[in-house]
């Protein structure tokens, strides 16, 4: 049995992950592909990585520590991939998470400060030094991003950070896309929603031809 594939979404506050989640779910279906469901996100995915992420969303913990939130991250991943991604991949089927470590990078390192060679050691123990097989990045400005989201209730914890806070991120995301240029593909979130989804379906070809679909 081949190995599963593992891909990832990534992106700022009102990039439109959720629409392409939806969108690729059901092309991968279309395509005959066994997918892990529901699919995860990050935090979370697990009883114990839900359990996390109330807390760090919750704005009760808005003085949280950077050393605290990088942690709880990184054990909520933990989780994630020795309860659900690495069983699903070894028995030939395909994860398509919502975030994963790249997530750790923009939001704890460039938005926090946290330093990358921090990361990238939790990265080896407690992610297993699991890496995707591919990784979308929705590229959106931060003022856009923030009037998207401005129409969707109110903001957790992350999302009523500064804007300051979302630019370091986002300027951390296209650092890790330049470390990584061949795993990433870069997408416009500014255009059409069905023009995104047709670009990240051409990605995924390659991905789909080696399984024979």
């Amino acid at each position: 049995m081949s190995r599963g594939r593992l891909i990832t979404l990534e992106g700022g506050e009102g990039a439109g992950k959720s629409t392409l989640l939806a969108g690729l779910h059901a092309h991968l279906e279309a395509h005959g592909v066994a997918l892990v469901l529901p699919l995860p996100r990050e935090p979370g995915g697990t009883d114990l990585g839900e359990a996390v992420r109330a807390m760090l969303l919750d704005h009760a913990f808005r003085g949280m520590s950077p050393e605290a939130e990088l942690l709880l991250m990184f054990a909520a991943r933990a989780e994630l991939v020795r309860k659900v991604i690495v069983p699903a991949l070894a028995a030939g089927r395909w994860v398509l998470c919502d975030r994963f470590t790249d997530a750790s990078y923009a939001y704890q390192g460039g938005g926090r400060g946290q330093p990358a060679a921090r990361i990238r050691e939790l990265e080896r123990w407690a992610a297993l030094d699991l890496q995707p097989d591919l990784t979308f990045l929705l590229d959106l400005s931060v003022e856009e991003g923030r009037a998207r989201r401005s129409g969707r209730g109110d903001a957790d914890r992350i999302e009523s950070e500064e804007d300051a806070f979302f630019e370091r991120v986002r300027a951390a995301y296209r650092a890790r896309v330049a470390e990584e240029p061949q795993r990433f593909r870069v997408l416009d979130a500014r255009a059409p929603a069905a023009a995104v989804l047709d670009a990240a379906c051409a990605a995924l070809r390659p991905l789909l031809e080696d399984r024979g679909a």
